[in-house]
C-alpha cells in the first residue's frame, strides 16, 4: 500500500507544471546524487513522450537544468530563475549540484525524443553522466505527476511506514471515521504523526497556506503579459483593482481583510473567486513560486476555495480551519493518486483540474461543518462533472485553456460543497470510490493525444508562433 503524506501532495516549488517542471527538477537532483560527480566529465538529458512534446512549453529544460546546477525549487529567488539559465545558454557552462563546472550546451546536451514514450509513464527521462576514464552512468526517472518521481526499477517499491489507519480507499476512510466516531482531518492528522510532531504538521500547513496567499496577492498586484510567446494579458490585477481599488496595502493580511469587510453580492464574491484562481495560475505560467494542489497546472483551484472561505464564511475559525481544510484536502488527492492518477499525461485534465477540485469541494464541507460522508459526497460531485475533461494545452504551455479552468474548477467545487451539505448521502447513487474507478478507466479510454502533447483539440485549432521560454 502506497504511503502518501499531506506534504507529500502540497509541495512548494517553481511553476509551471508539477510533472514536466517540479519532477524533472527533483530528477536531476537525484541523479546528481546517485553518480560520481567529481569524475564527470559531461552530461546528457533525454526526455520522452509528453515530457519531449510539450518541455519547451512546461519548461523541462529549464527545469533539469537548474537541477543539474545546485538550485532547489523551495528555496531558489524567484528572479534568479531567468538569469541563471540565461547564464549556462551564453556561457555554455553549468556547475553541477553548484560544484563542479563542466560544458553544458542545452541545445546539444538536452535531447527532446518528440516520437518516442517509455513504457512505465508518458513522462519519462533519462541522464547520463560521462566519466573522465571513459566510463559512465545513466539512470531513468518518471515524472508521474504532482512533482512525484520514480525511478526506474523502484516503480513497485512501497513505504515501509506503518500507519495507525492506512487508507486505500474511500471505503476505508468512511470505516475509520464510523469506527472511531473521527473526521476526517483527524484521521489524517494521527497519521501525519508517523512523519512529524503536531508542532511540525501544524507550522508546515500554515507555511503552505502562506505560500498559497501571497501568491494569489503577488498575482493580483501584477500587470503585463505571460512568458512563452502568446501574449496572454494577466486579468487578476485588472480584476482585483476593479473590485476593491488601486490604494496600497501593507501587506498581504491587510488586503485580505479589506476584501472580507463589508457586505458581498453574489456576483462580487463569484469574481473574487475567479480572481484568487486567475492570479495562482497567472504567477505559475511566469515561473512564479506555488504549491502543488496536486499539480502546478492545477495550483489555483485549492487557494482560490480556501481564500473564498477565510473572507466570505460566516464560521471561518482562523488557523484551525486552515489546518482542516489543508488536511481533508491533502487526504482526499492521496485517494485519486493511489486509485487513479494525478498526471494529466496519463489522464487527461481531469486528472489536474477534476482531482482538485475534488480535493477543495471536500475540504471546505468540512470546514463548513459537513460529515465524513457529506465531505466524500462532495469531492464525488465536483469529480463527477469533470470526467473525461482532456489536456489540450496550446502551444504546450500551461495557459490557454489551463488558468481559466482554474476559475470553473474553483466555482465547481462550492457548488459541489453546497449541493453536499443539503443532501442525504445515504441516498446517493454513487460513490466517491466508484467515481475514482470510472475517472481510471476514462483515462485508458482517453485518446493519447489529449493528454498534455498539444497533438490534439484546442492545440491543434489555434495558430501560434511561440517564442522561446
Amino acid at each position: 500500500m502506497e504511503r502518501i503524506s499531506v506534504f507529500d501532495i502540497f509541495k512548494i516549488g517553481i511553476g509551471p507544471s508539477s510533472s514536466h517542471t517540479m519532477g524533472p527538477w527533483r530528477a536531476a537532483q537525484r541523479f546528481l546524487n546517485e553518480i560520481k560527480l567529481d569524475q564527470v566529465e559531461s552530461v546528457q538529458v533525454e526526455l520522452y513522450g509528453s515530457l519531449a512534446k510539450t518541455g519547451r512549453g512546461h519548461g523541462t529544460d529549464i527545469a533539469v537544468q537548474l537541477g543539474l546546477n545546485g538550485d532547489d525549487p523551495v528555496s531558489i529567488p524567484v528572479d534568479e530563475v531567468t538569469p541563471t539559465i540565461e547564464k549556462i545558454q551564453k556561457t555554455c557552462k553549468i556547475r553541477l549540484a553548484g560544484k563542479k563546472e563542466i560544458d553544458f550546451n542545452p541545445e546539444h546536451h538536452i535531447v527532446f525524443h518528440m516520437d518516442y514514450a517509455l513504457p512505465y509513464h508518458a513522462n519519462g527521462l533519462t541522464f547520463r553522466a560521462f566519466y573522465h576514464d571513459g566510463t559512465g552512468a545513466s539512470h531513468t526517472y518518471y515524472s508521474i505527476g504532482g512533482g512525484f518521481v520514480v525511478k526506474e526499477g523502484d516503480e513497485h517499491l512501497s513505504s515501509e511506514i506503518n500507519l495507525p489507519y492506512p487508507i486505500e480507499k474511500a471505503e476505508d476512510l468512511s470505516a475509520f471515521c464510523s469506527k472511531l466516531n473521527k473526521t476526517i482531518p483527524e484521521i489524517v492528522f494521527a497519521n501525519e504523526l508517523m512523519w512529524r510532531s503536531p508542532e511540525a504538521i501544524r507550522m508546515g500547513l500554515l507555511n503552505i497556506w502562506e505560500v498559497m496567499k501571497l501568491c494569489i496577492y503577488k498575482g493580483c498586484h501584477t500587470t503585463g503579459t505571460l512568458p512563452g510567446g502568446l501574449e496572454v494579458t494577466r486579468r487578476a490585477h485588472p480584476m482585483s483593482s476593479k473590485l476593491l481599488g488601486t490604494r496600497t496595502y501593507r501587506n498581504v493580511d491587510d488586503w485580505m481583510m479589506q476584501i472580507s469587510r463589508g457586505g458581498h453580492t453574489f456576483q462580487q464574491i463569484l469574481k473574487w473567486v475567479s480572481c484568487f484562481a486567475l492570479a495562482v495560475n497567472e504567477e505559475n505560467a511566469a515561473f512564479s513560486r506555488v504549491v502543488t494542489a496536486p499539480t502546478n497546472g492545477a495550483a489555483g483551484v485549492i487557494p482560490a476555495v480556501l481564500m473564498y472561505h477565510v473572507c466570505f464564511s460566516e464560521n471561518f475559525n482562523g488557523d484551525d480551519d486552515i489546518v482542516r481544510f489543508l488536511l481533508t484536502a491533502g487526504e482526499l488527492g492521496s485517494l485519486f493518486k493511489k486509485g487513479a492518477t494525478i498526471s494529466a499525461a496519463m489522464g487527461g485534465c481531469q486528472a489536474e483540474i477534476g482531482v482538485s477540485s475534488a480535493m477543495a469541494a471536500a475540504a471546505l464541507t468540512e470546514c463548513l461543518g459537513g460529515t465524513p460522508e457529506q465531505v466524500q459526497m462532495a469531492a464525488e460531485i465536483a469529480m463527477e462533472h469533470h470526467l473525461g475533461m482532456t489536456c489540450d494545452p496550446i502551444g504546450g504551455l500551461v495557459q490557454i485553456p489551463c488558468i481559466e479552468r482554474n476559475t470553473m474548477g474553483a466555482i465547481k467545487a462550492i457548488t459541489a460543497s453546497q449541493i453536499a451539505l443539503e443532501s442525504d448521502p445515504s441516498k446517493a447513487k454513487v460513490s466517491l470510490d466508484t467515481v475514482i474507478r470510472t475517472m481510471k478507466e476514462t483515462a485508458a479510454d482517453m485518446n493519447t493525444k489529449y493528454k498534455e502533447t498539444a497533438d490534439g483539440g484546442l492545440a491543434l485549432h489555434i495558430s501560434v508562433n511561440l517564442a522561446e521560454c
